[in-house]
């Protein structure tokens, strides 16, 4: 009996100080009244020198519609693209999916770092802000997520981007739509997928968490499942984790995506040392952009 009275207390304890959050917490939204890019000052996970500095006129941020399946009307989201958008019908364009974390702001200096891969703007990059998420309209959703990067890819197709030029990179909660849209495209069919510091699925997250063996339907709604999606992708396929991830452990969660990898060619890149957040500072910038170098063109 007293073990069943400890059962019960803990997952009650549990359920209500974290579990039944863990949307809000994969969501984890900051609203910001401008974008300040460059300029921002607040926290971020690496600050770059001068040296991977972009020029101005190769910064554009602008707004997008994106219209998940179901609803009436479009969102209008924000979204930032490094390079020349009159060489998006001729350049390979990277489509960065950031993390659960605040804004475009707080991963400009990711961005940034990707635009400075094989050499300055040898590579465009997109990245946006979800729906909810920065300035962007609406609240988030799974579905909103899937449709707010796919709204990326139909205006980078509409600029001239073909399939053989796009490559999908997610960071974290960003790897749901990489995964997804690698495995099952919209508009566009990525040619190769990246994904850092990746999760398996929401119920491995639940478990890693809790110690308990409950289903994650139990505490969320949520069916993102990378470990599932990544059976389907046979593009090329680059991951990199940090052996020190205390978020997303790299043995129940990013072993686990690439373990199902079962396509034409994967590379798997762990680094010691780094934990969720710092696999390019802890690798070495330099390290890092040649490792992203290597296997776009490889």
């Amino acid at each position: 009996m007293r073990k069943l009275i400890s059962i019960f207390l803990s997952l009650t304890i549990f359920c209500f100080s974290s579990c039944l959050k863990l949307d809000e917490n994969l969501f984890n939204q900051e609203k910001l009244t401008e974008y300040k890019l460059e300029n921002y000052s607040g926290e971020t996970d690496f600050k770059l020198d001068y040296t991977y500095s972009i020029p101005e006129n190769k910064i554009s941020l602008f707004t997008l519609n994106s219209q998940a399946s179901g609803e009436s009307s479009a969102t209008k989201i924000y979204a930032v693209y490094i390079g020349d958008i009159n060489r998006i019908s001729s350049d390979t364009i990277i489509m960065y999916c950031h993390g659960n974390k605040d804004h475009m702001d707080f991963y400009w200096q990711r961005a940034k770092l990707l635009a400075n891969t094989g050499s300055k703007n040898r590579f465009g990059v997109m990245m946006i802000d979800y729906r909810g998420y920065g300035m962007s309209e609406g609240k988030p959703t799974e579905e909103g997520l899937y449709a707010d990067v796919d709204a990326a890819l139909i205006w980078l197709k509409s600029k001239g981007l073909s399939n053989d030029r796009l490559i999908i990179y997610g960071f974290s909660l960003g790897s749901a739509p990489a995964t997804k849209l690698t495995a099952e495209p919209r508009s566009l069919t990525p040619s190769k997928l990246m994904l850092e510091a990746p999760f398996a699925n929401a119920e491995t997250m639940i478990q890693d968490g809790s110690g308990l063996a409950m289903p994650s339907g139990f505490f969320t709604s949520l069916k993102i499942n990378n470990a599932e999606k990544i059976k389907s992708v046979q593009q090329p396929f680059f991951w990199i984790h940090g052996e020190d991830d205390d978020f997303l452990n790299i043995a129940t969660h990013g072993q686990r995506v690439y373990d199902n990898y079962h396509g034409t060619y994967g590379e798997a890149h762990k680094i010691q040392g780094a934990g969720h957040s710092t696999i390019p500072s802890t690798q070495g910038f330099n390290n890092y952009l040649n490792s992203v170098h290597s296997f776009i063109t490889h």
